[in-house]
C-alpha cells in the first residue's frame, strides 16, 4: 500500500484550499491542502486517512475511494489508477506477452499511405515495426544502449533531446505512463526493473516520477527531429489490442506533404 499512499500525497499536494471550496486560512508551511482538510471533504476521521497515507490501512472499499476520488478533484484516469493501487491486479503468470502475433505483422506491412506503425507494449519495448516504423524511429532501434526500449532512450541517450523535439513534455508524459503500468501489472518484474534501472541513471526521470502524474494517451501530434529530413510533424493514435494484452499499434500519420516527403524510405 505504499504506492496508494504517494499517489494521495502526490493528490492532495497539488490542490489549493481555494480550488478545493476551503477558506485558505492562515499562512501555510507547506503547498496543499492538509491531511485535515481532505478527511472532512471525503468524509472519513483524519486517523484513517493518515492510516492510508503511511500504507496502514490495506482494503478501503469503493465507497471511501469515490469520495476520496471527491475529495482529491481526480479525473477518470487517476481515479481508475486508484482503484488499481487499492486492489492490485492479478496475473497468473505476471508477465505480459513479448511475441507479436504473425497476423499483426502482416497487418503492419500492408500499411500504406505514408503511415508509419510500432508495436509496443506497457513498457515501451517495441516488439515490431513497419518499413516506416523503423525509417522513423532508426535513432532509438540502432541505440545499442537502448535495449529497444523508447523510455530506455528517451532518458539515458543523450541524442534523445535532439529527436524529441518537445524532450520535456514527452519525458513528463512517458513516466506518467509508465506509472499507470506498473499498477496495471504490479507483478511484472521487467516492468519494476525498467523503473529501478531509470530511477537509479537518470535525474530527470526522477524528477517526473516523484510528480506522481498518471497518464493514458490516446491520440496527439509528435515532432521528431530526423538526422535527414529534419523536424518531421506527426498525428499519432494509440490501438490497444484486446487479445494481446499489454500491447498496442501505435500509428504516426504526417501532417504536411513535407513530413510525408522526409518519412519515406531511403532507396
Amino acid at each position: 500500500m505504499e504506492d496508494l499512499g504517494a499517489f494521495l500525497r502526490s493528490r492532495r499536494a497539488r490542490l489549493t484550499p481555494e480550488s478545493a471550496g476551503l477558506p485558505s486560512g492562515a499562512r501555510r508551511r507547506v503547498p496543499g491542502l492538509r491531511r485535515e482538510e481532505v478527511a472532512q471533504l471525503a468524509g472519513i476521521s483524519v486517523e484513517y486517512y493518515q492510516r492510508l497515507e503511511q500504507g496502514r490501512s490495506a482494503g478501503p472499499s469503493p465507497e471511501v475511494l469515490d469520495a476520496l476520488a471527491r475529495a482529491l478533484r481526480l479525473d477518470d484516469v487517476e481515479r481508475t489508477h486508484l482503484d488499481a493501487l487499492a486492489r492490485p491486479p492479478r496475473h497468473p503468470d505476471g508477465h505480459p506477452p513479448t511475441e507479436v502475433r504473425p497476423e499483426l505483422r502482416l497487418m503492419l506491412d500492408g500499411m500504406v499511405g505514408g503511415v508509419a506503425a510500432l508495436v509496443i507494449d506497457d513498457r515501451f519495448d517495441v516488439l515490431a515495426s513497419n518499413r516506416l516504423g523503423t525509417r522513423l524511429f532508426r535513432p532509438v532501434l540502432t541505440d545499442p544502449d537502448a535495449e529497444g526500449n523508447l523510455a530506455r532512450h528517451l532518458f539515458l541517450s543523450p541524442a534523445a533531446t535532439d529527436f524529441y523535439v518537445d524532450w520535456d513534455e514527452v519525458a513528463a508524459a512517458t513516466a506518467a505512463q509508465l506509472r499507470l503500468a506498473r499498477a496495471r501489472n504490479p507483478e511484472d518484474d521487467r516492468l519494476a526493473g525498467l523503473i529501478d534501472d531509470l530511477d537509479r541513471a537518470s535525474g530527470s526521470f526522477r524528477t517526473h516520477w516523484s510528480a506522481g502524474d498518471v497518464e493514458l494517451r490516446a491520440s496527439g501530434v509528435k515532432q521528431l527531429r530526423d538526422p535527414d529530413a529534419g523536424v518531421l510533424t506527426l498525428y499519432y493514435e494509440n490501438f490497444d489490442l484486446p487479445g494481446d494484452p499489454g500491447q498496442r499499434i501505435v500509428a504516426f500519420i504526417p501532417t504536411k506533404a513535407r513530413t510525408a516527403a522526409g518519412l519515406r524510405p531511403q532507396p
